[in-house]
């Protein structure tokens, strides 16, 4: 899943970029960057902990999403907030960092769908398997 959303996500992150490089310069430019990085390292470390936990039981897995989550969160909120009180407005311009950060993160995601649907998983149907749901007896 990792390649299959990176990859329109890193197109999307050069596009991102360029455009703000061209519209603002090298605010834009910077912002492009910035919101590149944010928004990769957010969304990857969510696949790692899925990967790490593939074989987990579920209370760890829901767990470590969660911490997960949650100190994602408070580091993308203590980078914004360096990034606004430590920056100045001429130097990374805050509009193209977030349109850029939605746009990017909008890509992410869709080539993170794409690839979940293009994946081969096989169910077990209990209807199918010999054992009925109710009685746990095999299907004569």
């Amino acid at each position: 899943m990792l390649r299959g959303a990176l990859k329109p996500a890193l197109l999307t992150s050069i596009l991102v970029v360029a455009v703000g490089f061209f519209v603002k310069g090298t605010p834009g430019l910077f912002a492009g960057l910035l919101a590149s990085f944010v928004v990769v390292i957010f969304f990857s470390v969510s696949l790692f902990v899925s990967k790490l936990t593939k074989n987990a039981d579920p209370i760890t897995v829901f767990s470590l999403a969660m911490l997960s989550y949650v100190t994602k969160l408070t580091l993308v909120a203590a980078l914004l907030i360096a990034v606004t009180r430590l920056t100045d407005e001429s130097s990374v311009d805050r509009r193209s960092f977030g349109v850029g950060a939605l746009v990017i993160s909008g890509a992410w995601l869709l080539g993170e769908i794409r690839a979940f649907l293009k994946l081969k998983l096989e169910l077990d149907i209990q209807g199918k398997s010999g054992n009925t749901p109710a009685t746990g007896e095999e299907n004569q």
